[in-house]
């Protein structure tokens, strides 16, 4: 099975498992945030939304605030892989009871300091900021591009890490993040007045996104 923003659904993967089978809502819920992710990553808006809803409807059903977070937390992460530097709403309408590893990874998604051993595994060795060495040893893809989110978001992302973003989102088929990081690989371009980069960058856009 794909691992995708552990840290969020890592109670719905353990469930997956359980005997006696686990509720419905759990396996409801798992199978809606997978498809979700799934579809967002692939550019689906409309697929990704509603089957964000289907799961946050039934993690809402157990009253857990906790368990919503996550998946709003999800949603989050998505978006900083993807460059999509909005606030989250839907975690800080939740913020005051969701747990604080939970806390702590959003405060890590928007960029504040936070402490490192709160975090999920894979971001822990680049809380204090990444480069792209450290970038590229993160073993799973996902947390890979949403660290290489946050070093963005800090201002922290150098050519280098920027490359690790694009390869990572290119060798994983995730369309909406490799368009972000080309995008931002293709501006940098601009900037250094490099017309050639620029072009080559522009039609390898092209491609990704099914222009002809």
């Amino acid at each position: 099975m794909r691992r995708l923003a552990a840290a969020s659904i890592a109670v719905l993967l353990a469930a997956c498992g359980s005997r006696p089978p686990a509720p419905d809502w759990q396996v409801n819920a798992h199978g809606s945030l997978q498809r979700y992710e799934q579809a967002w990553l692939a550019g689906s808006d409309r697929a990704a939304q509603a089957e964000f809803d289907r799961a946050r409807r039934a993690l809402a059903a157990t009253g857990q605030a906790g368990l919503v977070a996550r998946a709003e937390l999800t949603r989050c992460a998505l978006q900083v892989a993807s460059l999509d530097f909005q606030a989250c709403p839907g975690f800080e309408a939740l913020r005051a009871d969701a747990p604080a590893a939970e806390r702590a990874y959003a405060d890590y998604l928007q960029g504040a300091p936070i402490a490192a051993d709160l975090l999920p595994a894979p971001h822990r060795a680049v809380a204090g900021g990444a480069d792209a060495a450290r970038l590229a040893a993160i073993e799973d893809p996902f947390s890979r591009l949403v660290a290489a989110g946050v070093a963005m978001r800090a201002g922290r992302a150098s050519p280098d890490l920027l490359q690790v973003a694009v390869d990572t989102a290119s060798a994983q088929g995730w369309r909406r993040p490799l368009l972000a990081w080309l995008g931002a690989q293709l501006k940098l371009a601009e900037q250094r007045g490099d017309g050639e980069q620029a072009a080559r960058l522009q039609r390898r856009i092209a491609l990704a996104a099914g222009q002809r």
